[in-house]
């Protein structure tokens, strides 16, 4: 959208930019160095590797670093499990303890440099796991998990024990799980389970034990990877080397913090790019939630509203409860993907249907009206008296017999149709029975959808435990709410990944001639004036109104004559956020004497409120639009991002904002308006013609730029209002505040 904004600078150039900003070329990739061609303009990396955890889920052998085999000592019982678990992945074990001569019959080697060959895992089950690490890396041990707890979960002086660690594990070239993390990774699976299965990433292990029971209902999990502190290998690990898996349907993830942003999205990216849908309860929704993950785990938890937005632009899909986690997970592990976006409510009841539809409707599920060819196909078997448009009200008899069977399949045969869901609020047999195996029966047979809701709070009749749950086609819940959240998920999805392109791709990796041109209004540790804002708008290509700066009253008057009366002035320093507050703006002056006076009034208001000004603005006064903002912020977990909003002076009482993470493109630009409550503004209200949304959209791009390449140098922008001007005659920001970093 900016045109030759590219530049030309060679590979040597952009790294002496790159290292000239105060950063280095970038983190390791996994085990790499990062090359500059991997970053994008502000430094920061387009790539990450994926790392190689196959020896980590499934080693030759295993060392277990203070190994017991006494009962009643706490390392006996994981010691104990270990072994279990090495037996069932076909793994050697090796204990290691300076004292003991063997455990549980296992000959035991008294160091790390003494095992009888090279283990591709080792559990430390020690108080300090520091002065081991050394030992690993010169026995060439590719991963360690660090169950200590006493890092930065417990404050500062934990957190420089783990930083520390971290130091170590990097020079020492293994991966580290842990530390302050569990046995999860060694649990027991079930192997008798087939079908796509989930895989689950947590950050806390008792929050992973819902998803994880999900074998006892016949789902399928294929990997558990318990995070802890993540003081080297991170949830985006997992998520990479998952999505990567041809077994995996579906990623669970329960975060408490992410250890680094980027990491995160370049993660989510890949799944988005292999279709891999990942689910995630994420918790720092409320300042106590937030609170407490951060004592828990010692990570960021970033501001909620980004971290929302973020998983948004990567296609994570966010869920509130460890239920709507396993039901979500579940179904789009399993489902096929959708042959149409349209749900169909089917129910022996009308009052069953109808409060289902409302719930579904408001939750944004599409509930198409049924053909008039279909809905009198539907009639052949129904009372003409009951409702078969959507929902499909059979009113109960027509499931205890073969009329039943066809209804579904009618239903499903339908074209629009993507989705059956036939909510059952409680077991009436013999007929909720017969319904239930025509409904498995029917899912066997379609490449369709199909769900049913049972709503028995008892959940042990046969119906339940022995026909749905005994069938992996069909989707079966128990609360109505959670259908709906898993469907809706399941539909927006497909859609996501059907069209998504990563923005990773297509981010500028050089400097633009914009940001030549704003370098040299960058005044360090200063907030700007307007004028010199306006400056690096323009810069940017950012439309602003015809305006000059003067320090004279005559000066105002020679300036509003070239300009074209009516004129706005305003009072222009360095140090002023709110003009409007303190009178120092006035609008639709329409003579010189006016301007006379305004300048005068403008002056003697900034000496009585001691607001130092380096002049007076006149500018051009635009006509009426819809008033927006578009603003740069840095967030301590993602870096700077870029907000659009309804603007004006009622912009912190509004907050109708939306928010992205760049690198972003067009659609998401799009997607940012559509979010906003008053989205309806922009379509013209009240007569008014609808707003230029593509100036709009062209704004919002342009200053993603300036956040790659003025990230790390400007603090904050915003430009408040924008007045977003009818179809066709663009967008000129009015006003516009910016402070250095």
């Amino acid at each position: 959208m900016l045109g030759s904004t590219h530049g030309t600078l060679t590979t040597d150039s952009r790294r002496a930019r790159v290292i000239a900003c105060g950063e280095q070329p970038g983190p390791a990739v996994h085990g790499r160095p990062a090359e500059v061609d991997d970053l994008d303009v502000s430094g920061r990396p387009l790539y990450a590797d994926v790392p190689d955890l196959d020896r980590f889920f499934r080693p030759e052998a295993v060392a277990v670093i203070g190994a017991s085999d006494t009962e009643g000592r706490p390392n006996t019982g994981v010691t104990r499990q270990l072994l279990a678990w090495s037996e069932r992945v076909g793994a050697r074990l090796h204990p290691v303890h300076p004292s003991r001569a063997a455990v549980f019959g296992i000959p035991c080697s008294p160091s790390v440099a003494d095992l009888p060959e090279p283990v591709d895992l080792a559990v430390l089950l020690v108080a300090d796991p520091l002065p081991v690490i050394e030992e690993l890396a010169e026995a060439k041990v590719k991963f360690a998990v660090a169950f200590a707890s006493g890092f930065a979960e417990t404050g500062e002086e934990g957190a420089a024990a783990q930083e520390r660690l971290t130091a170590a594990v990097r020079r020492s070239g293994l991966r580290l799980l842990g530390p302050n993390t569990n046995l999860n990774a060694f649990e027991e699976f079930r192997t008798d389970l087939d079908g796509p299965a989930i895989a689950l990433i947590t950050q806390s292990g008792h929050q992973g034990r819902p998803v994880f029971a999900l074998q006892e209902l016949g789902v399928r999990l294929s990997h558990w990877a318990p995070t802890g502190n993540e003081a080297d290998l991170e949830t985006a690990d997992f998520l990479s080397y998952f999505a990567e898996r041809p077994e995996v349907g579906a990623i669970a993830c329960y975060v408490e913090g992410l250890k680094d942003g980027r990491s995160f999205l370049l993660a989510a990216d890949r799944a988005a790019r292999r279709k891999v849908p990942v689910v995630a309860v994420k918790v720092g929704r409320t300042e106590t939630g937030a609170r407490t993950a951060a004592s828990h785990t010692g990570k960021l938890t970033g501001a909620d509203a980004v971290v929302d937005a973020a998983m948004r632009q990567y296609g994570v899909i966010r869920v509130d409860g460890l239920d709507e986690l396993q039901d979500t997970a579940t179904l789009l592990a399993r489902a096929r993907p959708p042959r149409a976006d349209g749900v169909v409510v089917y129910s022996i009841s009308g009052g069953t249907g109808a409060h289902f539809a409302d719930l579904a409707t408001e939750a944004g599920l599409p509930l198409p009206v049924l053909s008039a060819a279909k809905q009198a196909e539907l009639h052949q078997w129904i009372p003409e008296y009951l409702s078969v448009a959507n929902p499909v009200d059979n009113g109960g008899h027509p499931v205890g017999d073969e009329r039943g069977r066809k209804i579904i399949d009618a239903i499903l045969a339908d074209p629009a149709v993507g989705v059956l869901i036939c909510p059952v609020t409680g077991p009436f047999p013999p007929l909720s029975d017969r319904l239930v195996r025509d409904l498995v029966d029917a899912a066997e047979h379609t490449d369709k959808l199909v769900c049913v809701v049972w709503g028995s709070p008892v959940g042990t009749e046969p119906a339940y435990r022995e026909v749905l749950l005994g069938s992996s086609r069909v989707a079966t819940f128990r609360t109505v709410a959670n259908c709906i959240t898993a469907v809706r998920a399941y539909l927006d999805h497909h859609r996501f990944v059907t069209g998504y392109r990563s923005p990773f791709d297509h981010a500028p990796r050089t400097p633009s001639p914009s940001s030549r041109k704003a370098q040299a209004l960058m005044r360090p540790g200063q907030q700007l004036s307007e004028h010199a804002a306006k400056q690096l708008l323009r810069a940017y290509g950012i439309r602003v109104p015809r305006e000059h700066l003067v320090t004279s009253a005559a000066a105002a008057v020679r300036a509003a004559g070239q300009i074209g009366y009516p004129v706005v002035m305003k009072a222009s320093g360095a140090r002023i956020a709110h003009k409007t507050e303190l009178g120092l703006v006035k609008v639709g002056l329409t003579s010189a004497s006016q301007v006379r006076d305004a300048y005068r009034e403008l002056t003697d208001i900034a000496r009585y409120e001691d607001v130092a000004l380096d002049g007076i603005l006149v500018c051009q006064m635009v006509e009426r639009g819809v008033e927006m903002v578009v603003g740069l912020t840095h967030d301590d977990l993602f870096g700077p991002t870029v907000t659009v909003g309804l603007g004006g002076v009622l912009v912190e009482v509004l907050r109708d904002t939306a928010v992205r993470v760049p690198p972003f493109g067009e659609e998401q630009a799009r997607d940012m308006l559509h979010e906003l409550r008053g989205r309806a503004l922009l379509d013209g209200v009240r007569g008014r013609p609808p707003a230029d949304r593509d100036a709009l959209v062209e704004v919002v791009l342009r200053v993603q730029r300036m956040a790659l390449e003025l990230g790390d140098e400007l603090a904050e922008l915003d430009i408040n209002p924008l007045m977003v001007l009818g179809q066709g005659q663009g967008a000129v920001a009015l006003d516009a505040l910016a402070v250095c970093r």
